[in-house]
């Protein structure tokens, strides 16, 4: 019998987990389908019982419901718990396991395709909403040599790192407190690229051969790639390989098998140029 999958999100129309996992399927040989499910704004938790009891074997949670999938959740992984985020749902025997692979994907396309260590890096997370909220343990380690957390309103990044104050070198702040500091790699974990924003960094903030990595992506360089080549960055990507990364975590949680990301890698990029 076929295992059935889904990502689950509101808005859900952009979302290429579909395409991601059934090329995983085919590259590993696995018996499963995977749709997209809309769930109505407070519909969260019926549509999730719908799906367990259709038979529905694992979700991805995506925008806005990864904090509503924490009380979802009968057990949570470590970094989900942290995270307070949860964007893997797993259903089995045992119950309800909730996982956070947004930080794993975002570190493997970082270290494995990019081959950028951050290992003693001075590292730069801008923003302090879910996805940062996700990405933050598996940063710290990695080793870095210190991790400033900034946000637009800075109680909320103090807020954030609070929960992980004793995980390595570890600061938060507004944008002000970039002042006079320089970082080799600057992850944009905020929304501003979707908008068309650019954000209120100083361009010598990125040293000269510094990684500007922005969690959005689309067609052609974000506005935060844009800003960040003009002020001196090395080297910049968008999120496609993180989505990507992170969609292959999910896959060896549910089927034990972990995926070769690359080529389905170079099949969305491929297909975006079409």
């Amino acid at each position: 019998m076929t295992d059935r999958y889904a990502v689950i999100g509101n808005p859900i129309s952009q979302t290429k987990s579909p395409l991601i996992h059934a090329a995983f399927a085919r590259q590993c040989g696995q018996d499963m389908s995977y749709a997209a499910i809309s769930a109505p704004i407070g519909g969260f938790s019926q549509a999730v019982a719908d799906f367990c009891r259709e038979g529905g074997k694992g979700l991805n949670v995506t925008i806005p419901f990864k904090v509503d999938a924490v009380m979802i959740a009968d057990h949570l992984t470590e970094r989900a718990q942290l995270a307070q985020a949860v964007n893997t749902l797993r259903f089995d025997e045992s119950g309800v396991l909730g996982d956070n692979t947004d930080g794993i994907g975002l570190v493997h396309d970082i270290q494995v395709r990019l081959g950028i260590s951050l290992r003693h890096k001075r590292i730069l997370l801008i923003g302090a909403g879910g996805v940062a909220r996700g990405v933050l343990l598996p940063l710290l380690e990695e080793g870095p040599a210190r991790l400033l957390v900034v946000n637009r309103t800075p109680d909320k990044a103090e807020a954030l790192i609070a929960r992980f104050a004793d995980r390595g070198h570890l600061a938060a702040g507004g944008f002000a407190d970039i002042a006079d500091q320089q970082f080799d790699v600057l992850i944009n974990a905020t929304s501003a690229s979707f908008g068309g924003e650019c954000l209120p960094l100083p361009a010598d903030c990125f040293a000269p051969d510094s990684l500007a990595y922005d969690m959005a992506y689309g067609r052609g360089n974000t506005p935060f790639m844009t800003q960040a080549l003009a002020s001196g960055a090395g080297f910049v990507t968008d999120g496609l390989g993180m989505l990507v990364a992170q969609a292959a975590e999910s896959f060896f949680l549910w089927r034990g098998v972990r995926p070769d990301v690359l080529p389905v890698i170079e099949m969305l990029i491929a297909a975006q140029r079409r």
